[in-house]
């Protein structure tokens, strides 16, 4: 079947088109093909939108100075300032709010305000038949990557996994040199510039080069994805993983869901970034690193493996462009991770 022409059949008879059917492997046979967005140019709309914690207009006001500043219009979803206990509104005002953000033609791309947890509440309630047909930017990491697997697994579409307007500096003059990088990379990766990070060595880290789409974010939200819809590609790709305040023990087990559900096996090469860990109780220490764990369950594979890399729960959490071709050198000299 013509995969072009079955798609714009959906599109031209209004029938929303929620993916291509799941297979059950992690074979990369029925991937659909990467699709870019247009990047932005001043006087473009970035939409701010709650779909999982809630945050208050105050609170992202220091992200819409600033994104203002680069050159482009903000519009404010419904959802900021909504609270239900954790969420920024119920799952119905969630759903309804990004829907809005999805299909309207004038915002070009979508901010999440923060994560926390939510968005796999409201995964299944949007429809992104406009989406496919006019794709855009939708930035954010943490309980995004439920947005980001779901978009590489099903349309294909690039996204940016990056910090989120709960990250942006009350005082853009008195900011870090690490917060300002981090979110000037923000800006850089929505305009174009081709990203490249060149990354001190980790002594444990394994060499190789590898080229391959970049996919990725939460580990836990990559497990927790495993076998539904939503559920991530890794074949003859990149994938870069983080997450903070989980036990080794929960990494470990985290790592071999990965290696039974073959995402380990085929990949192009391997990014572990920042992990938090809760420590062991007493009596209860689980005697590996994160770096023991990893290298465990990749050590029949012959791919590169980075360890330490500027992203996740931390200050150096640095924009990248998921399902896009990158290309990763990992040496006893330094590592490099360059959009190609």
């Amino acid at each position: 079947m013509n995969r072009k022409h079955f798609l714009s059949s959906f599109l031209v008879a209004g029938i929303p088109f929620r993916g291509w059917p799941a297979r059950g492997d992690n074979d990369d046979l029925d991937a659909p093909a990467p699709v870019l967005p247009h990047y932005l140019k001043p006087g473009d709309t970035i939409g701010i939108t709650c779909p999982a914690g809630s945050i208050t207009l105050q609170e992202i006001q220091p992200s819409m100075i600033q994104m203002v500043e680069w050159g482009f219009n903000i519009k404010v979803g419904d959802t900021v300032g909504k609270k239900d206990f954790t969420f920024g509104g119920t799952d119905e005002e969630r759903a309804r709010d990004f829907q809005q953000m999805l299909d309207d033609p004038k915002v070009k791309a979508i901010m999440c305000a923060r994560g926390g947890y939510g968005f796999v509440r409201i995964i299944d309630k949007l429809n992104f038949t406009k989406l496919a047909a006019h794709p855009k930017w939708i930035i954010g990491f943490s309980d995004i990557t439920v947005l980001h697997c779901h978009l590489n697994r099903n349309f294909g579409i690039a996204s940016i996994h990056s910090k989120m307007c709960n990250s942006f500096p009350d005082d853009w003059n008195k900011a870090e040199p690490i917060q300002i990088e981090t979110i000037l990379s923000i800006k850089q990766a929505l305009t174009g510039q081709k990203m490249k990070y060149t990354v001190p060595v980790n002594e444990q880290n394994r060499a190789g080069k590898a080229e391959g789409v970049l996919v990725g974010g939460n580990l836990k939200l990559i497990e927790t994805l495993a076998g539904t819809r939503s559920d991530l590609r890794t074949t003859n790709k990149i994938l870069f993983v983080e997450d903070t305040g989980e036990y080794l023990y929960s990494i470990d087990r985290m790592f071999w869901n990965l290696k039974r559900t073959g995402k380990l096996e085929k990949l192009a090469g391997l990014i572990i970034g920042g992990f938090k860990i809760k420590p062991d109780d007493p009596g209860e220490e689980f005697g590996r690193t994160v770096q023991d764990i990893v290298l465990e369950r990749v050590k029949e594979y012959k791919y590169p493996v980075c360890f330490d890399f500027p992203v996740g729960h931390q200050r150096n959490n640095y924009a990248l462009k998921c399902g896009i071709r990158h290309r990763l050198a990992v040496s006893a000299e330094e590592v490099t991770l360059r959009e190609i």
